[in-house]
């Protein structure tokens, strides 16, 4: 087939068969095949659960996200954040016994899935659009330096402690490790020279995919031929097994004691995906909707619970290492979850050899591509609000969490919002000698009155917040014109819609002008407001007609009979 052929429907992620493409997605998810084996494992263990859950998890998320997800390049599966939820729900359940774990961290799954597709037939993937650009970079930026510490300890043939506790946690244990001597040498220099080849390597798409493949099939060839796996920390072999339903010995009781946990796990899980989603998808020129994202991460989770899995997310570690490798659309999750599948078929033994450094530092470097420096040099010359935004973000993913940091910068822009449409742009329009029109005044300091007349520009909606803001701005441009005014004009463009409170405020106003002799009329008003105003105040002179389709025909309006007020 050639590049502009039709895309074959089963393929997910291809709107055209394109044989670079494919390549690509086939390196990288050779690549990213390898690192889920010690992520699923370690997360499962982290849960409480046998460490094949999380491969099992793993293969049952990638297929139905590739299958139904609408990143091309987003990676589902286990997940430090979710693992301690998981560990709490299931563990005081299931009494110490495994099988039964196993049970109930399925059923848990299921649950999450059940919420996530609920939510999507309640049409509530809109709170995707809560994730403005600041907090995307701020996120993205922060989840790279978290990712950077917690693979520190990999890096230095460390033992890893618990990300859970957070940054400094991560980097005082850290140094307390350096300062007794205990880094493994061997381990580092290898991460090292790993590290170093990534980096020269990664400047290229091309020579990137070859780097990752290279480093990583050269260590576990080196690993098999010189014996290191007795001073090196290991990756270990991978367990065998197929994915199988492991749903028995469970209760209604036990739906009952789950389903709040699986609440906060979906919220959670949902949170996370959201935003790397929407982030990744807006840095490529894509486009994702927030209700086929919740649809999609519900299925997986539901696929997860059925095949002897646990509750999956976006993995914040696993993407850039997709990307970075190449990847280019869903395929490489798909890739990567059948390789995996084989290699636990076929050869269990390989990455006994693998040094666990060597995937630290792919991790490391991938990590490090998610920062979007431009971005956020762009937003410190645009707008230091949204650079505190941003900044916000990032301090709370890395010293607060992934869910709280966003929760947090979430809470702030609303609150910027709310701020915004409380005290909003206000401003007075003159004319400008030469040049057709009214202009702020503000920014034509030169620009002249109209004598008698007063325009005023408000760039909001009104409601109960602001609209006495908007009164006394009127009242006192009118108050320190030097020509006593006839006639105010708003013009209302800008203003989007109206309440009742605004109204009053609004008649208000109305009856002062009045009582001076001054008349106020209203331009571009749009036609709901109109008919608010009709409403509200059928009574009161604002029922009546006393609105201009535009802002020349009131002022020449006004020019033909100045005492019509």
């Amino acid at each position: 087939m050639t590049g502009g052929a039709k895309e074959p429907r089963f393929i997910p992620g291809h709107r055209h068969f394109d044989r670079r493409s494919l390549l690509a997605d086939l390196g990288a998810g050779a690549s990213l095949s390898v690192l889920l084996v010690p992520a699923g494992m370690a997360y499962s263990l982290a849960a409480g659960l046998p460490a094949v859950a999380g491969l099992y998890a793993s293969i049952s998320a990638l297929l139905l996200y590739g299958a139904l997800g609408p990143s091309k390049v987003l990676i589902l599966g286990p997940d430090s954040s979710l693992a301690p939820l998981i560990a709490a729900a299931v563990l005081p359940l299931a009494a110490g016994d495994p099988r039964r774990a196993v049970s109930l961290a399925g059923l848990l799954s299921l649950l999450v899935g059940a919420i996530l597709i609920t939510g999507f037939v309640l049409r509530m993937g809109f709170l995707s659009n809560l994730l403005s650009k600041p907090i995307r970079t701020g996120y993205l930026a922060g989840i790279a330096l978290v990712i950077a510490v917690n693979q520190l300890p990999g890096l230095l043939g460390l033992e890893h402690s618990s990300a859970a506790n957070g940054v400094l946690w991560q980097l005082t244990t850290i140094l307390v490790h350096l300062g007794h001597g205990d880094a493994n040498l061997a381990a580092a220099l290898i991460g090292a020279f790993v590290l170093a080849l990534l980096v020269v390597t990664s400047r290229s798409s091309p020579w990137r995919m070859l780097g990752v493949l290279g480093a990583v099939a050269g260590s576990m060839l080196a690993g098999f031929l010189f014996r290191i796996e007795g001073s090196v920390p290991m990756v270990g072999a991978l367990p065998g097994g197929w994915p199988g339903p492991a749903l028995d010995r469970l209760g209604a009781e036990d739906i009952a004691a789950l389903a709040g946990p699986a609440a906060g796990i979906a919220l959670l899980a949902f949170a996370d995906t959201t935003v790397l989603s929407r982030t990744l998808a807006l840095r490529h020129g894509n486009a994702v909707d927030g209700g086929r994202e919740m649809l999609a991460l519900g299925a997986a989770n539901a696929a997860a619970g059925l095949f002897g899995g646990f509750p999956v997310s976006a993995s914040t570690s696993r993407t850039p290492v997709a990307i970075h490798a190449g990847a280019r659309t869903r395929l490489a999750g798909i890739f990567s979850a059948l390789l995996l599948l084989a290699f636990m078929q076929i050869a269990p033994e390989a990455t006994r050899y693998l040094p666990s450094s060597v995937l630290s530092a792919v991790v490391m470097v991938a990590a490090a591509s998610m920062i979007d420096f431009k971005g956020i040099s762009a937003l410190f010359r645009s707008s230091l609000t949204e650079a505190a935004l941003m900044t916000a973000t990032f301090a709370g993913v890395v010293f607060l969490g992934v869910l709280i940091g966003v929760l947090v910068a979430v809470g702030l822009s609303l609150a910027v919002f709310v701020a915004r449409a409380i005290a909003p742009y206000r401003t007075e329009l003159v004319l400008v000698e030469g040049v057709p029109g009214f202009y702020d005044v503000t920014r034509h300091p030169e620009g002249t009155r109209i004598p008698g007349l007063t325009i005023v520009r408000f760039d909001a909606p009104l409601f109960f917040a602001n609209g006495q803001v908007f009164v006394d701005h009127v009242r006192s441009l009118v108050d320190r014109s030097p020509v006593p005014g006839r006639c105010v004009i708003v013009a209302a463009e800008a203003i989007t819609g109206i309440d009742s409170t605004a109204v009053e405020q609004l008649v208000q106003l109305d009856e002062y002008l009045h009582a001076q002799g001054t008349v106020l009329v209203f331009a571009e008003i749009k036609g709901p407001i109109k008919d608010k105003l009709a409403r509200f105040g059928p009574e009161t002179r604002l029922g009546q007609a006393r609105h201009y389709p535009t802002l020349e025909s009131a002022v020449d309006a006004w020019r033909q009979d100045p005492n019509s007020g």
